[in-house]
């Protein structure tokens, strides 16, 4: 990874090896202090690399706090830092795909043990969510050359995408989509890289490629694909067509501190703050069950959809925590907030010119050429890995351009899912007004 050398200076100060050498036991917490700026996250980064055996959980107030820890850890140490984010509504379902989608996706790595770092909110941590049980139930993987009694028959399969809570369409162009063609069947689903193009002969799954959702044409051939379930509420009905009654995954529901492995260490930021939006998120269940069941729905109760703030407690001192605490901190590091720049190059120059040596750490490679353009080229280190935050560690300055330029930074995450190009007869719904070039206006009939 580029930002690579931060760990490694991290990891270099002493209070680091002694933090890392006496990490709190189960049950046990300590508060560190001294780490402004996105230097928890370096923090973080270097004690990941040298606990390898431990997962890291991040604890943040807010959606906002958890995106920026994400968007500094994935440039500290890339795919092994995930986000597992709160549920939008209050129900037991989320209605969007890509918050869906990612908690889903990030439940099945945490379980297979592919996270290293895992961020979250506190209220996120309290929602107690049906997924587990549904990835255990529920995931379909399907392998090429296999027959149908490994990876079922395409009437089988069809059944189970259905219970899954697939949508069954003439042409799949989004995420939760599939569609059936004689013995061809394209899937788009939570957990898969690209879309894939199924193809049976009898009971054998003879063909297995990824498909371009905009010309609909096959691609890569693939040897297998694991395909997740889009609901994990509500769907024994549909799923005992295909599945046993004892494996459905039925009313149990489970919080994310259920799922943690029991030496998982939590990181906790600003400690007071996340038992109070834990209460909030509990006052705001009763409300929001209060008004359901007034417009006639069937709401589950809300000890189903959160755990208890009180319970919540409990099993949070249950783990092993690390308070980002500057008040009255056990271990504190050297480190310090860097000087303000206020879009004075005059005083960026002076800066980078002393001691200690920095580095700037800049959003993209148009910034870095502006700032080439506006620095002398024997002054300070330009590098593109974009961080919140700059700090001063005793033998290193790290600026942000941002932070120099005094711009917010854009946290913009790509769609986790494509979507089809519409096109212009895809567009067109039955009833719409169109103008032919040589006949004039009309009605599209379909």
């Amino acid at each position: 990874m580029a930002l690579d050398f931060l760990i490694d200076r991290m990891a270099e100060l002493p209070a680091t090896g002694a933090l890392a050498g006496a990490l709190p036991a189960a049950g046990a917490g300590v508060s560190v202090g001294g780490l402004p700026g996105s230097s928890p996250a370096v923090l973080l980064g270097a004690l990941a690399r040298r606990v390898a055996q431990r997962v890291f959980v991040v604890l943040t107030a807010t959606p906002t706090d958890a995106e920026r820890w994400l968007a500094d850890l994935q440039a500290l140490i890339g795919v092994g830092a995930a986000l597992y984010p709160q549920r939008e509504a209050l129900g037991a379902e989320e209605p969007h795909f890509e918050i869906a989608g990612e908690r889903i996706e990030t439940l099945e790595m945490l379980l297979s043990g592919q996270v290293r770092i895992l961020v979250t909110t506190a209220r996120a941590a309290a929602e107690r969510t049906a997924v587990p049980a549904a990835l255990r139930d529920m995931r379909l993987v399907l392998a090429r050359g296999e027959r149908g009694a490994g990876s079922g028959t395409l009437r089988e399969v069809i059944q189970r995408l259905e219970g899954m809570g697939y949508n069954r369409v003439p042409t799949v162009t989004e995420v939760a989509e599939f569609s059936v063609r004689g013995g061809i069947l394209d899937v788009y689903g939570f957990g898969m890289a690209a879309p894939a193009r199924l193809e049976w002969w009898g009971d054998d799954l003879a063909s297995l490629r990824t498909f371009d959702l905009d010309t609909q044409r096959s691609a890569e051939e693939i040897e297998r694909v694991t395909i997740l379930p889009v609901k994990t509420e509500g769907l024994a009905t549909a799923q005992a067509a295909v599945q046993p009654a004892a494996s459905l995954p039925g009313s149990q529901r489970q919080s994310l501190l259920d799922l943690l492995p029991t030496d998982a260490l939590l990181i906790l930021e600003q400690e007071t703050a996340l038992g109070g939006e834990v209460d909030r998120a509990w006052a705001d269940a009763a409300h929001h069950l209060t008004i359901a069941r007034r417009l006639g729905e069937e709401p589950p109760a809300r000890e189903a959809l959160f755990v208890e703030p009180d319970a919540w407690r409990a099993a949070l001192r249950r783990f092993a925590r690390l308070s980002l605490n500057s008040a009255d901190a056990a271990v504190r590091f050297p480190i310090a907030p860097p000087e303000a720049v206020d879009r004075d190059i005059k005083r960026l120059r002076r800066i980078v010119a002393g001691e200690p040596p920095t580095v700037i750490l800049c959003d993209n490679e148009g910034q870095l050429e502006r700032l080439e353009e506006l620095l002398d080229a024997q002054l300070g280190t330009l590098v593109v890995g974009a961080l919140d935050g700059g700090f001063l560690l005793p033998d290193l300055r790290v600026l942000t351009d941002h932070e120099i330029f005094r711009r917010a930074r854009r946290l913009r995450r790509p769609r986790r899912y494509r979507e089809a190009l519409a096109t212009a007869a895809q567009a067109l719904k039955v009833g719409d007004y169109v103008v032919h070039l040589e006949h004039g206006i009309g009605i599209y009939r379909g």
